[in-house]
């Protein structure tokens, strides 16, 4: 298990979407540990909980870039397809409760590892130049 660490590369610009972003890479590590302890119960509860903060963090993010008057359908686009894969992996682990496929302990972990920080680094990072422009605490009213 590699834990994942938020470091400064990963900022945004803004106070509100770094800490998501934090909050986000301390689930991921806490799905990846509850499947390397075999925890079938705490893996469900993190992953609804990951979900559930992963759509507030959209939400906001689209906020902020309608606030900023940033292009955002292919931002959307990314969101959507992250959103479809946590629902796929939250009706696999509510049918499989307490079975571990190596597909599970492999692949589901990864890509989130993988998709979060693409994301971040990728997508999340176009809007770093208009976010530092603002204050580092600015919300979209």
């Amino acid at each position: 298990m590699m834990v994942l660490i938020w470091r400064k590369h990963l900022s945004v610009g803004n106070a509100t979407l770094d800490f998501e972003h934090k909050s986000l890479i301390g689930m991921v590590n806490s799905i990846e540990y509850a499947i390397n302890t075999k925890n079938s119960h705490a893996l469900l509860e993190i992953t609804k909980l990951f979900k559930s903060c992963v759509d507030a963090h959209f939400a906001n993010e689209a906020r902020f870039a309608q606030a900023i008057k940033f292009p955002f359908a292919q931002h959307e686009l990314e969101h959507q397809y992250l959103q479809k894969v946590l629902q796929q992996m939250m009706d696999r682990l509510s049918v499989k409760v307490g079975t571990w496929s190596e597909y599970v302990m492999d692949y589901d972990p990864q890509l989130l590892r993988d998709w979060l920080i693409g994301h971040i680094t990728g997508e999340d990072m176009k809007m770093k130049p208009v976010l530092q422009s603002l204050p580092y605490d600015f919300k979209p009213v």
